[in-house]
């Protein structure tokens, strides 16, 4: 019996080994066509350019070390059309990962949730509670001056019966937006790539 079951484990993980090996660059392939994709959905879409990508560590307000990517963004003839930053903060049902569209200026261009594990029907709401037009319309706003939802003083009407939820994300498109602001000059870059519906 020992030896067969030994047997069968080691069949059981060559298999899982194999299907693992295999499935790894198809799933690269479609987190980088997600990631393409979303970049050119906050940035207002249209043929657009990734020119540079930085990273951007700060601490937050405990001193936990937060990391932020940059994809900044120029259009067919090189110009600066800002950037798109990855954002993550603590949700109510844990991390939430935000993308999230900024002008040269600073206003915001459009957002996307990379990951979030809020309660669907509720906090899970974020990914159209902030669009243009909706209850909690963040869009060409610019948050030098932190978004803040009305129930902490603010101007940002908070998803109904979410009101963590609407904070963690207010939270991580003001990280985002000091993360752009505070880019370094001379930062990690990256190869330049094309972001266009075809990839």
């Amino acid at each position: 019996m020992v030896l067969v079951l030994t047997g069968v484990a080691v069949i059981t993980g060559g298999i899982l080994a194999f299907v693992n090996h295999a499935t790894e660059g198809p799933i690269a392939q479609q987190k980088e066509k997600a990631l393409a994709d979303g970049i050119k959905a906050v940035m207002g879409g249209g043929e657009l350019f990734v020119a540079k990508t930085d990273t951007v560590r700060q601490n937050d307000s405990k001193g936990k070390e937060l990391t932020y990517i940059i994809y900044q963004t120029q259009d067919a003839q090189k110009k600066d059309l800002g950037a798109a930053v990855e954002s993550t903060t603590g949700g109510f049902g844990g991390d939430l990962k935000v993308l999230v569209g900024f002008d040269p200026q600073g206003n915001i261009l459009g957002y996307t949730l990379l990951e979030h594990a809020e309660t669907p029907g509720l906090g899970a709401k974020a990914d159209k509670w902030f669009q243009k037009g909706e209850k909690g319309d963040i869009i060409g706003k610019n948050p030098k001056d932190a978004l803040v939802v009305t129930k902490d003083g603010g101007k940002v009407d908070a998803i109904t019966a979410s009101t963590i939820t609407s904070r963690a994300f207010l939270l991580a498109v003001n990280n985002a937006y000091k993360a752009y602001k505070a880019t370094p000059v001379d930062g990690e870059s990256g190869a330049t790539k094309q972001v266009n519906g075809n990839q």
